[in-house]
């Protein structure tokens, strides 16, 4: 009983210990249990922040910033490569060919296919460059590491460089031969201010044009520059997929390039060659070094030739001209980069003289009758104004022009005795109605004005009033008035063709590259006309071909042309050297073309400006010359 009892109690106590056990673990997981969920709480808080804020962020990427991210990943995974347009070709009025493009190569880097890794980016491109024999930039432009456009490391490189970086492309990425051309000019010095050169672009052309490459070549001078934007062409393009490492994987999509314009001018280019021998021969016999030469259409304003001897190889520009080379040309006293056509000053000498005639016409100051007597010399108190002769009595206008009579046109210009002359300001003002002082606005660039003096302006710069021998001087084209050839060439246009002043262009129509279709006829620009009388023009006309016939241009009477002209002789800065000019067209009786030639310190106009004129007036109007025109 008491063992059962004690069994009882101790299975009870066994129990109830457990109960107490048990019920103490329940009572310490109910004081725990808050404990617990306070984390779990603060934990899904922490949670579902940060997933907030990626849902933010992923908000913003992907709306806000999606496109800028797609296109910049766009651009990493493809590359456009740009497919240069050949530049257009320029022929003269017969359709030969003056300029060719030959294949030549340059030595670039493309950037987006540099390795990706900085520090392997760097050690690539130190190693490259020094393993072709390059200096490398100090520093590379702005976002020049994501351009996909060829950065110029060296152009024009020789095929000796050509085949050392492709021996070495495995190990340089990024470095790569590019296929271009230059130009290749067939008549180096007898076009070269014609045509002028082409050269690399440069920042100023960048920063007109950003569609330019680093790679272009454009016109740095003479038609090249100013036609660029018809001669260049628009460059085509290939886009490429690419893999991390730049390797190209396919082609994606390919814009074809259209060439360049072809440029037609009006200039005959074996005028051009002949006046450009003529004058080279004439130099040699005479001792000169300079002269300059301009021809011209009197019905249209079209340029036949422009000569500037000497002239350049503007190929040496194409081919990037060396140091030495260039240093050789600006140091030349004769200044061959100099186009002396549209940018030497000249006085204009007696060529002046047939402008005079045709202003004393028109303000009633002569008429066609009107003579003096020339004795050789004009007396104006204790000042001498010799002529070159002594003409005799009775010297009407016709006579003087073809004489070149200056005591006549002291008279007439300035007045004597009882006689009223025109004036220095009637003298200025016609000038400048034939275009004198004034840019012709040809189709070059650098061209300069030239001078007409005034009263005005001498008391301005020199505080110096103007005196009678002023007048006089500018009456035989002397002083202080100065001109250039093509502005004296185009003022005789408006006596050949009767009363039209144009505007002179080298440049007859533009064409299509491809198809050979006209895209454009450049059509005659009139500046003036019907500004003078159809009969004070008529009589000056007639006076100039008198020049040729009994005057002092008689040896073109030899040609089978009928050729009127007016010589002259301009003194250089109160020294007895004196350039030589003519200005002449032909035929007399129908004018097709307008011809200035000026030998530099080239003495008497019989003895160099008129034989090169007569060589090349005979040129142009020989039977087999003439043949071609007409079928052109």
């Amino acid at each position: 009983m008491f063992n059962f009892r004690k069994k009882m109690m101790s299975s009870g106590e066994i129990e109830i210990s457990d109960a107490i056990a048990h019920g103490g673990e329940h009572e310490k997981r109910k004081m725990e249990e808050p404990v617990g969920l306070n984390n779990l709480k603060k934990f899904c808080v922490i949670i579902f922040l940060v997933i907030f804020v990626i849902a933010l962020r992923t908000a913003y990427l992907q709306i806000a910033k999606g496109s800028y991210y797609a296109k910049k990943a766009e651009n990493n995974r493809i590359n456009k490569i740009t497919v240069k347009a050949p530049r257009g070709i320029i022929v003269d009025r017969k359709g030969e060919q003056l300029v060719t493009n030959v294949a030549s190569f340059d030595l670039v880097i493309v950037p987006t296919l540099l390795p990706k890794d900085n520090i392997l980016k760097e050690d690539v491109l130190n190693k490259c460059f020094s393993l072709l024999h390059l200096t490398k930039p100090e520093e590379f432009p702005v976002n020049f590491f994501s351009s996909y456009q060829p950065y110029l490391l060296k152009e024009n490189i020789t095929r000796e460089e050509a085949i050392e970086a492709e021996l070495v492309k495995d190990k340089c990425p990024g470095f790569v031969v590019e296929k271009t051309a230059i130009r290749e000019y067939k008549w180096p010095l007898f076009f070269s201010h014609v045509l002028g050169y082409t050269g690399k672009v440069g920042k100023e052309d960048l920063e007109k044009d950003s569609d330019y490459l680093m790679t272009d070549n454009v016109g740095k001078a003479g038609i090249e520059k100013y036609w660029e934007s018809d001669l260049r062409g628009n460059a085509g393009s290939i886009y490429v997929e690419v893999n991390s490492l730049g390797k190209m994987l396919r082609s994606l999509e390919e814009k074809t390039s259209r060439p360049g314009n072809r440029l037609v001018l009006g200039v005959d280019g074996e005028l051009q060659r002949t006046l450009y021998r003529e004058m080279e021969k004439v130099l040699a016999e005479t001792g000169a070094k300079k002269g300059s030469a301009v021809a011209l259409d009197p019905n249209n304003g079209l340029v036949r030739a422009l000569v500037s001897v000497p002239g350049y190889d503007n190929n040496l520009f194409a081919n990037k001209i060396d140091s030495a080379d260039y240093q050789s040309l600006i140091n030349d006293p004769a200044k061959p980069l100099l186009n002396r056509a549209i940018s030497g000053a000249y006085p204009p000498g007696s060529t002046i003289k047939p402008l005079l005639g045709l202003a004393a016409l028109e303000e009633g100051v002569i008429n066609e009758h009107t003579s003096f007597d020339c004795h050789g010399v004009i007396q104006v108190g204790s000042w001498s104004f010799r002529d070159w002769k002594t003409h005799g009595p009775g010297i009407n206008l016709k006579k003087a022009i073809a004489e070149s009579c200056d005591v006549f046109f002291y008279i007439v210009g300035g007045g004597f005795d009882n006689f009223k002359g025109l004036g220095a300001e009637k003298i200025s003002k016609y000038e400048k109605m034939f275009g004198l002082g004034d840019l012709t606005g040809i189709d070059l660039e650098g061209e300069q004005k030239g001078f007409v003096p005034t009263p005005a302006w001498k008391l301005k710069k020199r505080g110096e009033r103007w005196y009678i021998g002023d007048t006089y001087h500018i009456a035989i084209g002397q002083g202080d008035v100065t001109t250039t050839p093509l502005q004296i060439a185009n003022y005789i246009t408006v006596i050949a063709n009767g009363g039209t002043l144009y505007r002179p262009h080298l440049v007859a129509g533009i064409s299509d590259e491809n198809t050979g279709e006209v895209i454009e006829e450049i059509k005659p620009e009139i500046i003036k006309e019907d500004f003078i009388h159809k009969e004070y023009l008529r009589i000056v006309h007639e006076a100039m071909r008198e020049t040729v016939v009994a005057g002092t241009a008689k040896t073109l009477n030899e040609l089978d042309v009928a050729v009127a002209g007016k010589t002259g002789t301009a003194q250089i800065g109160g020294t007895d050297n004196t350039h030589s000019l003519f200005v002449g067209f032909a035929p007399a009786d129908n004018p097709q073309l307008v011809l200035v030639v000026i030998v530099e310190e080239g003495g008497e106009s019989s003895d160099a400006a008129v034989p090169v004129a007569k060589e090349a007036f005979k040129n142009y109007f020989s039977e087999e010359a003439v043949e071609n025109s007409s079928e052109n």
